[in-house]
């Protein structure tokens, strides 16, 4: 037995559990499976979908109650397709299907959690590390509906990365697992933000409140945060690949909205399809196509919970289940093509996508001669929703990864971001003006202190002045704010009319590193 049916009591009309081989018989999937084809379903050809794209942002955006909601009201009316809105399996056999109605029960439960229990308020920050459960998905919808600021992060991180997380975004709130509950105590009395500790168990653990505990005694009666489109909704931390990890922000409208581009056509889904993303609940590719982008569209959200990638358990899922989309790593194709695929049939499979490398050609090759798909590769940034890609439609030709996406200026430019001729080769561009493109990352939260010393002070030594600076701006103003980093210069860059140049001083901090990747 395991957690998820331990909890069957509190779950007991939404939860469906089967075990293994029991409702994949008799070919069960057949009625749902259909003619593959590689013609798009969303748009007519590349050029159109270019030509038609216009998504107009509204002062005011949740999508849990803009979107979530709508496919909840269409459910309850018979107006959309019988699939769940999450499926989850895992290794057990063990499942849970759950509808956009019990959906938004359990996150409205969730949302009560956070605002009564644990006392948090609009713009507040939760931490979440957990693994491929069905809660991740309901700590996302809750954050939304309760207009907090969610902060994944993946189990890989060391208790160093933890408490550089916690600190430099002063989280309020912490919510993981059995697993990784050690590794957070050891940091928390570093972290003096954090004022509740959310546990995913199913026994209790002194200072932790239970997650499933406490949902079973609050109520499912909630209204969603009015929260406005450029509001804060999440951030994640870059990898730190330049140097330490940045606080990437994205807006209600800047993934809510801008990830249409990614669930209406590269990924082409509709209400009708079951799409099966594998990537880590940590990283934005999961935000991207776990989250937002198929549910944007209706689509049903598949997880097979899986300790480690096995390609024999990936294989068999894609063919004993209704999945018609399929997005994994190049490196996890590679792993894939080299097992025995003949072993197995996959009807209802059209669809295959992959992010977050290049991939070998001789991998889609094999793929396509193994399967009869193609693989449509796509990139973008933790800064960004879909940069380009290759679309239904495209002739797929090895080494490109496709057009720009409709929701982007993208041209090759120079180190200084001047536009290149064709033929020539450079940097990935992304205008930005006049008009920023409201799918792109608010801001890097990164607080840095530019300090001039007046003469009382310049003998002092630097390092007791930094911690007496950061002290004092931690107690007049929100903790999370403090500068983490504090450099003294001997004069503030100013205008004519004496008002400091703080564009001078981000380019002093950051370099030219931006100008490689968007351009006026």
């Amino acid at each position: 037995m395991t957690l998820y049916v331990r909890r069957k009591s509190f779950f007991n009309h939404c939860l469906k559990i089967s075990k293994k081989n029991e409702v994949h018989e008799g070919g069960r999937w057949l009625q749902m499976c259909r003619s593959k084809t590689s013609a798009p379903k969303n748009f007519c050809d590349y050029e159109s979908m270019r030509r038609t794209y216009n998504i107009r942002v509204p002062q005011r955006f949740n999508f849990a109650k803009d979107v979530l909601e709508q496919w909840e009201t269409k459910e309850k009316n018979g107006q959309r397709s019988s699939l769940p809105a999450l499926w989850w399996v895992n290794d057990s056999g063990v499942e849970v299907r759950w509808s956009f109605e019990e959906l938004g029960f359990h996150s409205r439960r969730l949302a009560n959690v956070l605002h009564q229990e644990c006392s948090l308020e609009r713009g507040d920050r939760v931490f979440l590390i957990l693994p491929r459960v069905p809660e991740w998905w309901l700590v996302n919808v809750a954050c939304l509906r309760t207009g907090t600021v969610l902060i994944p992060g993946t189990s890989q991180l060391t208790a160093r990365d933890i408490c550089h997380r916690l600190q430099a975004s002063g989280a309020k709130c912490v919510i993981t697992d059995e697993t990784l509950a050690p590794l957070l105590d050891t940091v928390a009395s570093d972290c003096p933000s954090i004022s509740t500790k959310l546990l995913l168990s199913h026994r209790a653990i002194h200072g932790w409140g239970n997650l499933t505990e406490l949902m079973g005694k609050v109520s499912d009666d909630h209204v969603c945060m009015d929260t406005r489109s450029d509001e804060a909704m999440t951030i994640f931390f870059t990898s730190g690949t330049t140097g330490s990890p940045k606080m990437t922000q994205h807006s209600h409208c800047s993934y809510g909205l801008g990830l249409t581009v990614n669930g209406r056509y590269w990924l082409d889904l509709t209400e009708q399809d079951v799409f099966w993303n594998t990537s880590d609940t940590g990283w934005a590719k999961s935000a991207w196509s776990s989250v937002f982008a198929p549910w944007i569209q209706g689509a049903c959200v598949f997880i097979h919970h899986m300790p480690r990638f096995d390609t024999s358990t990936v294989l068999k899922t894609l063919s004993s289940y209704p999945i018609t989309t399929f997005c994994t790593a190049p490196t996890a194709y590679r792993m894939l093509v080299q097992d025995d695929i003949s072993r197995f049939t996959f009807k209802a499979l059209e669809h295959c996508l992959c992010a977050g490398e290049p991939i070998n050609p001789e991998v889609m090759w094999k793929w396509k001669e193994l399967t009869g798909l193609d693989i449509y590769e796509g990139y973008g940034q933790t800064e960004t929703v879909l940069i380009a890609g290759t679309f239904k439609g495209m002739k797929i030709k090895p080494g490109s990864f496709g057009k720009a996406s409709p929701g982007y200026d993208v041209q090759v430019v120079d180190e200084d971001g001047s536009v290149l001729p064709r033929g020539q080769e450079g940097d990935l561009g992304i205008r930005v003006k006049p008009d920023r493109p409201f799918s792109l990352f608010t801001e890097y939260t990164v607080v840095k202190a530019f300090v001039v010393l007046t003469a009382d002070y310049k003998s002092r030594d630097h390092k007791e002045l930094i911690q007496e600076l950061q002290t004092h701006v931690k107690t007049v103003t929100a903790p999370y704010k403090y500068p983490r980093k504090i450099e003294f210069v001997d004069h503030l860059p100013k205008t004519v009319s004496g008002k400091i140049r703080r564009v001078e001083l981000r380019k002093k901090e950051w370099g030219q590193q931006t100008s490689k990747q968007i351009w006026k």
